[in-house]
């Protein structure tokens, strides 16, 4: 018997193939992402680091403000006389004060002015010389010791006499009686670091009795 040998083609069922991968453009879009988030994140950072820095000057200003109300208390705490013999306060200004003190401790009594000067709190400082003693007012030394003051016209110092704080009436003391008057001395001040922000005004205040001055 003969066999009839029948040809089956082969069918090809195979897929068409995929490439898995990225374009150039999305390579290009990502980077530009990339660069973008990067420039961001800098700037970020930038800001922070600008608002930290801002924070802590602004810290410090205040601080230094602190440590002047603090000295000045003490020295007026201790008013004395002058080493030629004056009398421990020499002038009572609203916004300037003179006093005699021994800041230093060093035995001899400084004649010392605190003023305000714009936005500036100075501290002059003159040291006794010569015999018989003299204060030359040409040798003063001065120092701003703090730059953010922001009182304006307003009153840095208040003088009070003994019969403050219940006295009312009398204090504080007009012009006229503070030389003879001043018991108890104030001072205010507004410290801003930032002078368009007058809303951030920061008021440091002290107030102090002279011991050398009697009590009437």
């Amino acid at each position: 018997m003969n066999k009839k040998l029948e040809f089956i083609p082969t069918t090809n069922n195979s897929q068409p193939r995929t490439y898995s991968g990225f374009t150039l453009i999305e390579v290009l879009v990502s980077a530009a992402i990339l660069v973008i988030l990067g420039f961001g994140f800098l700037g970020l950072q930038y800001i922070l680091s600008k608002n930290q820095t801002a924070a802590w000057n602004n810290y410090f200003a205040i601080e230094e403000t602190n440590r002047a109300i603090s000295n000045f208390t003490k020295e007026v705490r201790n008013a004395a006389s002058s080493d030629n013999g004056g009398y421990p306060l020499e002038s009572l200004g609203d916004q300037e004060i003179i006093f005699y003190s021994d800041y230093d401790y060093d035995g001899s009594v400084e004649r010392i002015r605190y003023t305000l000067s714009g936005t500036q709190f100075i501290k002059g400082i003159i040291e006794p010389s010569g015999n018989p003693v003299v204060y030359d007012t040409s040798s003063e030394k001065q120092a701003p010791i703090s730059e953010i003051i922001r009182n304006g016209v307003d009153p840095v110092f208040f003088y009070y006499n003994g019969d403050w704080p219940g006295d009312t009436v009398s204090n504080p003391l007009p012009l006229s009686d503070r030389i003879s008057e001043t018991r108890f001395v104030r001072v205010v001040l507004k410290s801003n670091p930032r002078p368009s922000s007058p809303n951030l005004d920061y008021i440091i205040e002290s107030n102090t009795r002279i011991r050398s001055i009697g009590n009437n």
